[in-house]
């Protein structure tokens, strides 16, 4: 255990992460599946943002924050992923205690402003589909930029507090992380003093960042039912129920991953489950999303068309 002495005490220099497996045989194996991911994951979340800037039918609000959206899914798979493919090829699974944390800060900053942006996305649905005649107004260019700004704003304030107040805890041994990425459940395990205003501080946070937006995605998209509901056409119906079926599909698996990870704080046994958890919020959600997006909007499948096979 790499320790650092500090006058009568002991403290943790470095964390070692046991990954998602210690036997060798597999982890050959298990670098090339996640290098393949990797690479689909920034090329197919890039190409979508390419589309968007390319394709002047996508110059819209919504796909404006898809892209920004992309955006992160490439910044939360590149604070985990590489890590990751690193100590798969090496003996050394360490981590210095610095770099933990910055992990920690940048994979909250990400993961935070994904879930104000799903419920800006869902905002803007509500707002095109109920409320169409004015809907240019309440969503003109600045109001975009604001409420992107202020999603970022949001995330940075909960990643900063979080891991301002983690920096506090002593760890002082063991000093083992049964993850593959440094985050609050598994540290507050290894912490030898009291979690208990860090558990109150991440509690507020699963609240203001977790449950209230996701209480406005579900209000938008009631509103949005009821609307799409009093639509004579059948084909006007589906295509308007096409335009939110994606949204809600990457909501349902970013909070299905999200709420089952933060839900279960004080959890000893549940770090093996917390692993596949970790690779559907960290790895396979960035990677279907724009699967997800495409699959069922024929301007994004026509611009990604052109952007692919233009020289």
């Amino acid at each position: 255990m790499d320790v650092g002495a500090s006058g009568n005490h002991c403290h943790v220099t470095k964390f070692v992460l046991l990954g998602l497996t210690e036997t060798p045989a597999l982890q050959p194996i298990l670098f090339v599946i996640f290098l393949l991911a990797y690479v689909a994951t920034i090329g197919g979340n890039f190409s979508i943002v390419a589309a968007i800037i390319i394709e002047p039918k996508l110059h819209a609000p919504m796909y404006f924050f898809l892209g920004n959206l992309s955006v992160l899914d490439v910044g939360c798979i590149s604070v985990t992923v590489p890590a990751m493919l690193k100590h798969f090829m090496s003996s050394d699974k360490s981590i210095p205690y610095g770099a933990c944390l910055t992990q920690l800060f940048f994979f909250h900053l990400l993961a935070g402003a994904d879930c104000f942006l799903l419920t800006v996305m869902a905002y803007d649905r509500y707002l095109a589909i109920c409320k169409p005649l004015t809907y240019s107004t309440h969503m003109g260019w600045g109001i975009q930029k604001a409420l992107v700004g202020m999603s970022c704003v949001f995330s940075f304030s909960n990643a900063l507090t979080q891991t301002v107040a983690l920096s506090t805890l002593r760890f002082c041994g063991p000093n083992v992380i049964n993850h593959f990425y440094c985050d609050l459940p598994q540290l507050f395990q290894l912490s030898c003093s009291g979690t208990r205003l860090n558990e109150k501080l991440l509690f507020v946070a699963a609240a203001f960042m977790g449950v209230a937006p996701l209480v406005l995605i579900m209000v938008s998209y009631a509103h949005v039912v009821a609307a799409v509901l009093r639509i004579r056409s059948a084909e006007g119906r589906k295509k308007a129920f096409s335009t939110c079926s994606s949204h809600l599909t990457v909501v349902g698996i970013f909070y299905g991953t999200g709420i089952f990870s933060y839900m279960r704080l004080g959890s000893v046994e549940a770090s093996d489950k917390d692993k596949g958890i970790g690779i559907l919020n960290t790895v396979i959600s960035p990677l279907l999303n724009p699967l997800i997006y495409s699959l069922r909007n024929p301007d994004v499948q026509g611009a990604l068309r052109r952007v692919l096979l233009r020289r």
